[in-house]
């Protein structure tokens, strides 16, 4: 995505035509999985059809409001927000319509992986980057985070009766339909498309297509809780390939949110 931005492409287009393109290659992929022999799913109940709307319009919501955030307060406001936010409120909805039982261990996991996180954001751009920037555009970004949680729930509402592949295929169709007309009233894409093509194929396809089949797979068996806690892997990546790729300073205040966070992982991985 940096590189995107570095060819004009704005950011709310990155995040549309990541669905768009995604869209297609998880239908094809559920298409290919259903030629295999499978015991015959039951039918989806109305809560269940309610349990897909939400979760596509989450996704659509959440390339809307995390990209607008991130125009308008800035990425490190944006993603301390957003991200911080999401397992957070997974935690919560989770409890509040899953049922799941929230251990001592995964809220421990939460705090640290939260308060790491956060650390990791602010660290490589220090608090001046931050500073100043909080204001009602950053409601945005904490909408970012509800929308996350809102889909990764209403996913793990749907697993109980449909395979990974299927669900994510119809979430991402569904979604992409939705932000469709957002992204064409947003502007001209005509000519950022032409120079960022391969960038956003590349972005369509593995960390969006891929990333959401294995994290599809993935969320099937464990509680919603703990995949939202995982996912916070997604910071402490970037801000590697940042550091190793594009030469940025990871400070002792990222360091130690990066230990943090990968503290937290482990009491995850430890349990039982």
């Amino acid at each position: 995505m940096t590189l995107a931005a570095r060819d004009t492409a704005g950011p709310l287009l990155v995040g549309g035509a990541r669905l768009i393109v995604a869209a297609p290659c998880l239908l094809a992929a559920a298409w290919l999985a259903r030629r295999r022999p499978a015991p015959a799913a039951p039918r989806l109940a109305r809560a269940d059809w309610l349990a897909l709307g939400a979760a596509g319009a989450a996704m659509a919501a959440y390339q809307v409001c995390f990209f607008s955030a991130v125009t308008l307060t800035g990425v490190a406001v944006a993603a301390l927000l957003a991200i911080c936010s999401a397992p957070i409120l997974i935690a919560l909805l989770a409890t509040l319509i899953l049922g799941e039982r929230l251990t001592a261990t995964a809220r421990l996991s939460l705090v640290l992986a939260v308060v790491g996180t956060g650390l990791l954001v602010v660290g490589p751009r220090g608090l001046e980057a931050i500073v100043g920037r909080f204001g009602a555009s950053s409601l945005l970004a904490l909408g970012a985070g509800l929308s996350y949680a809102v889909y990764a729930v209403g996913t793990k509402r749907l697993l109980e009766r449909r395979a990974p592949l299927p669900v994510a295929a119809a979430t991402f169709v569904l979604a992409a339909l939705l932000i469709a007309p957002v992204l064409l009233a947003a502007g001209p894409v005509r000519a950022p498309l032409a120079e960022t093509w391969p960038l956003l194929l590349y972005l369509g396809v593995v960390p969006t297509a891929l990333a959401y089949a294995a994290f599809t797979a993935g969320l099937r068996r464990v509680p919603a809780t703990t995949a939202g806690i995982v996912s916070l892997l997604e910071p402490l990546t970037a801000t590697t390939l940042g550091v190793l790729v594009f030469g940025e300073a990871l400070g002792a205040v990222g360091l130690a949110g990066a230990l943090l966070l990968l503290g937290a992982l482990v009491l995850l991985v430890g349990r039982r």
